[in-house]
């Protein structure tokens, strides 16, 4: 099978023109592979083709069917690329027509990646609802607190129905307690009537463990590279080809055919791909060819944690061509100048000497001795713009990996909560912010799944027991596996009329409207960029210019307020301040009013505990 994926998808199920049914499906190992519907009996040879693929044409099977695959006449399997599995991960898969949706976005255009404000959630946990359908009802809020992208955890089919999402065991089918297929569609085209891009987060360095029938089909699957998962999904060993495919074809369908504007790869560093191409390369390469075959225009984001800019670089320049990256060593520099305890992979870290180098550098260890990894660790980011870096505060990750799935809301002061989200957004790099932090949710956001299998369900309770042994202290380990683990991770909203909460809100909507609207800030040139730290006073100065246009924002992270001399230059007016009463909650906006700094600075500024502060040109010269 040599033909192009970018016009159209060809594994698994796909309806013609004239209403028959396309089937191929890669088992190279196989005897025999047969289609079984299952309202009939008997089934459908599929023919033997190169390569190891299988193949038959049939005007039997309609939208909406249910089928299996027999291998050998005897194992019955799902599809390996179902679109949909609606009894679950060891049900039969769905024939679903993804090409009939009514799309009303042919006018939407994807925002410039400099524009991206990122808003990661998680589609069972944002709503009531958990699904597609109760996002979309929260669009309007989400245009008003000012962000241009959502980024959606991954919605692959999964066991049950409550789940992160990494341990999706179908990756073209979408989860059916979401929605599924059509759900997610009806979605993005909602998002695109409301000017919002949306990013998908997709798993290619493993597959879950329950439900994985892959290995019965072939060698999807290779020993020769050891994972946090197991076996390594196989890019480059023996039948490699069948599985490249399988994935091209994969990325390639979200963009055309759910109108994905860009994929969020996790954790590509555990992808093993020694190929003279890499994976990552040949996705890129098919990506330009889609994109220059539709006009449209989408992105390639990663998780990675090698600090190699190799997976930024272009193609032309033999990297992998990505268009952007989270960068978590902002996250543990940020924390740790917030007190977050030096252990584990935040002992490398030393807060603010390290914050005001990744503002600077990107990456923190570009070359040093990384204590934590007993190594040196990484190579300088010189020349990649600051577009290619997200940068957050908190995120599924940094929030749901504690034992307690504790939010920023509960670990730091309101004060400490306000200057974290301005350390994000004034950096000159892509700001992410996690589902409620933008009104300081209370409820944690724990790590649960609903493993049918009874024995997987346990090794997985014991597995978070022993992760967290040394905690004792903190109480009990939530069980992941329980239904109310769930709950409580879900998002409260009747919450978010308080005072407190609305206040957060009011707070982040005028940090974000003052990015978007100030050429300084939302230009991201990392050379117009000059920040020096004062690791007695626990301050950053970071004075950032475009044209004539310019900011100087003033970080402090003591718990007492700092008198600092200011970088030289003209400073301009006050534009925002975390401690300005309007920021307060009443018990002490008395007191605060009373110490908010002058609106001219002079040399010296006097700026108050956990706060930030921002100078610059007025707005009204641009």
């Amino acid at each position: 099978m040599h033909e192009s994926p970018v016009s159209q998808r060809s594994l698994g199920l796909t309806f013609q023109e004239n209403g028959t049914a396309r089937v191929v499906v890669w088992a190279p190992l196989a005897d025999t592979v047969d289609l079984v519907l299952c309202d009939q009996s008997g089934g459908i040879r599929l023919e033997k083709q190169p390569f190891g693929y299988w193949e038959t044409t049939t005007p039997q099977l309609k939208p909406g069917d249910r089928y299996r695959f027999r291998l050998n006449g005897t194992m019955m399997r799902p599809d390996p690329a179902s679109l949909s599995q609606p009894e679950g991960v060891h049900g039969p898969s769905e024939a679903v027509d993804t090409t009939h949706f009514q799309w009303t976005d042919q006018h939407w255009t994807n925002h410039n990646l400099e524009q991206y404000i990122l808003y990661e959630l998680h589609t069972g946990t944002f709503t009531p609802e958990g699904t597609f359908a109760g996002i979309i009802q929260k669009l309007d809020y989400l245009k008003g607190l000012g962000i241009s992208v959502i980024e959606i955890m991954p919605v692959a089919q999964f066991p049950g129905s409550r789940n992160w999402g990494y341990d999706g065991v179908y990756p073209f089918a979408v989860q059916n307690s979401y929605g599924g297929p059509r759900g997610l569609q009806q979605l993005v085209d909602a998002c695109h009537q409301k000017g919002l891009a949306v990013v998908l987060d997709v798993v290619y360095n493993h597959f879950g463990p329950e439900g994985n029938y892959f290995p019965d089909f072939g060698p999807y699957l290779t020993s020769k590279y050891c994972t946090p998962w197991g076996d390594a999904v196989n890019f480059d060993d023996a039948w490699c080809d069948g599985v490249r495919r399988y994935f091209l074809e994969n990325a390639l369908m979200w963009f055309r055919d759910f109108h994905i504007d860009a994929l969020r790869l996790d954790a590509v560093h555990a992808i093993k791909d020694f190929s003279p191409t890499h994976i990552l390369q040949d996705i890129r390469e098919q990506l330009d060819q889609l994109m220059a075959t539709t006009g449209r225009r989408h992105y390639l984001i990663i998780e990675n944690d090698l600090n190699d800019p190799r997976f930024l670089d272009p193609l032309t320049q033999r990297g992998y061509g990505m268009d952007a990256q989270w960068t978590d060593e902002f996250h543990h520099a940020l924390r740790v100048s917030a007190g977050e305890k030096r252990k584990g992979y935040y002992s490398d870290f030393n807060g603010i000497d390290h914050l005001t180098k990744s503002y600077q550098d990107a990456y923190v260890f570009d070359g040093q001795f990384s204590a934590h990894r007993n190594r040196f660790f990484g190579r300088k980011a010189s020349t990649q713009p600051g577009r290619q870096f997200i940068v957050f505060s908190q995120n599924h990750d940094q929030v749901g990996n504690r034992m307690l799935g504790e939010r920023t809301s509960q670990l730091v002061s309101v004060e400490m909560q306000k200057l974290l989200a301005g350390a994000v957004l004034v950096s000159p790099y892509l700001p992410l912010l996690f589902m409620g932090e933008e009104w300081s949710a209370p409820h944690p956001f724990l790590y649960f799944v609903s493993h049918t299998d009874p024995a997987l369900a346990e090794a997985v309770r014991q597995g978070r027991r022993q992760e967290f042994g040394d905690f004792h202290a903190q109480g009990d380990v939530p069980d992941p596996v329980a239904e109310e683990t769930f709950q409580q991770s879900k998002l409260q909203w009747d919450l978010i009329a308080g005072q407190l909460h609305q206040t957060l809100l009011r707070y982040y909507q005028a940090l974000i409207a003052l990015r978007k609207a100030h050429p300084a800030l939302h230009h991201l040139n990392r050379q117009q960029l000059q920040v020096v730290a004062d690791e007695k006073r626990q301050t950053i100065q970071l004075y950032r210019w475009h044209g004539e246009h310019h900011v100087l924002c003033v970080l402090n992270f003591a718990k007492e307020p700092q008198s600092l001399p200011l970088l030289a230059g003209e400073h301009g007016e006050k534009l925002f301040d975390s401690a300005d009463p309007q920021w307060q909650l009443q018990a002490t906006s008395d007191a605060s009013g009373d110490k908010a700094t002058a609106s001219s600075p002079t040399e010296i500024l006097v700026i108050q505990p956990e706060s930030l502060v921002i100078y610059g040109t007025p707005l009204t010269d641009r």
